[in-house]
């Protein structure tokens, strides 16, 4: 449509990239889209699904070879989560690879070797059991225990509202190895197929995002050896979590902006073929002075969005920048997808139209991954130090 296609250009998008973006587009318009419709009604995406999207490197580009990736930089998996929020697919990668960096940079090299090559084939699939039922974002007050057992732990407790909950079958867990506050806190990996005491609830149903599923986990009993203890030493947890926030946030503010101009293209196609009172919805000037707000937010967002990945790629990205991106964009796409919506009229209200679609599943961007109202808050807090 003219302007938007121009949004991706950047100094990070080199033609490498570039052709891999093209890759990854091609195979979720051809492998992926055609069965989103089925799998929004059955309330997830099958496992089987991300073995070959493994295979052909799109799970994990960013890790090195020795671990199963090709060695690219972080822009590569951040292209991948563009590309899938373009074609409504959901989150789950994105999960999975957070959960994949967490091995990656503090796990032993026994762990690295034994989860990071099955997790960049897709033959593991992972996901991130934090929250607690009554605990929502506040980590330092998990009651899940991990309690020391002869030479490995016993893990109590539940989780949920966890993405990949009910698909996944490698979880990284947040888990109580001491004391009261984050000192507390320590991440064990565990691969759940046939495990013992570990039991997966119910299939939350929830307002969007259909295909993604989100789920309530049990762990009563659960044995772990000592080497499922991430990085090997217990009440790191905390730390740990907290490492990987500007490229988390960024896996959220990435979509965002692919959202918000899939939106765009969406309305204008819609407005300039769809007829009322004689002329084309498009010719109205209120539809026109709309879309043009749209259009703006859109190559704003996109550009702060691609400032972010730069400084992300040279080490730079400050943590209250990436708070910034994320519930600013996040905050963007609500209300871009918002007022779209407003000009399919009665259509954009029916599910089978994609804009309806994208507004729902819009909604929770500004709550998981940290909700707006808490990275404002720590963006307040560098601002009164």
């Amino acid at each position: 449509m003219g302007l938007l296609p121009q949004l991706h250009r950047h100094a990070w998008m080199d033609e490498d990239i570039e052709a891999f973006r093209e890759q990854v587009r091609r195979y979720a318009a051809r492998e992926l889209v055609p069965h989103l419709d089925g799998w929004r009604r059955q309330g997830f995406i099958p496992r089987e699904v991300w073995r070959p999207f493994g295979e052909l490197g799109f799970m994990l580009p960013e890790l090195s070879e020795e671990y199963g990736g090709a060695g690219a930089n972080l822009a590569y998996q951040l292209v991948v989560q563009d590309e899938l929020a373009r074609a409504e697919v959901p989150a789950n990668s994105a999960v999975h690879t957070i959960a994949a960096h967490y091995i990656l940079d503090y796990g032993t090299e026994a762990q690295k070797q034994r989860w990071l090559p099955r997790l960049a084939s897709g033959e593991l699939l992972a996901g991130i059991a934090l929250t607690e039922p009554g605990c929502g974002s506040d980590l330092k007050a998990l009651r899940t225990r991990a309690q020391k057992d002869g030479d490995g732990y016993v893990i109590d407790g539940a989780k949920t509202f966890i993405t990949n909950g009910y698909t996944a079958n490698l979880l990284v867990v947040a888990v109580r190895t001491g004391g009261p506050g984050s000192s507390g806190v320590s991440l064990v990996v565990l691969e759940t197929e046939n495990l013992p005491g570990f039991r997966v609830g119910r299939r939350l149903e929830k307002l969007g995002q259909h295909a993604s599923d989100t789920a309530e986990l049990f762990f009563e009993g659960v044995r772990v050896d000592a080497g499922q203890l991430l990085g090997g030493q217990e009440g790191q947890g905390f730390r740990q979590l907290m490492s990987q926030l500007p490229y988390e946030r960024l896996l959220l503010a990435v979509p965002a902006a692919a959202v918000i101009e899939r939106a765009v293209e969406l309305t204008v196609e819609y407005t300039k073929s769809r007829k009322a009172f004689g002329q084309s919805v498009f010719d109205f000037q209120n539809t026109r002075f709309k879309l043009a707000e749209c259009a703006t937010l859109a190559h704003v967002v996109r550009s702060f969005v691609n400032d972010c990945t730069q400084r992300l790629l040279d080490g730079k990205l400050d943590d209250e920048a990436a708070y910034m991106a994320k519930w600013w964009c996040t905050e963007q796409q609500g209300k871009v997808t918002d007022e779209c919506l407003q000009l399919f009229g009665g259509y954009g209200y029916m599910a089978e139209y994609p804009i309806a679609r994208l507004y729902a599943d819009s909604r929770v961007q500004r709550i998981y991954g940290g909700a707006n109202e808490i990275m404002k808050d720590l963006i307040a807090r560098r601002l009164g130090a």
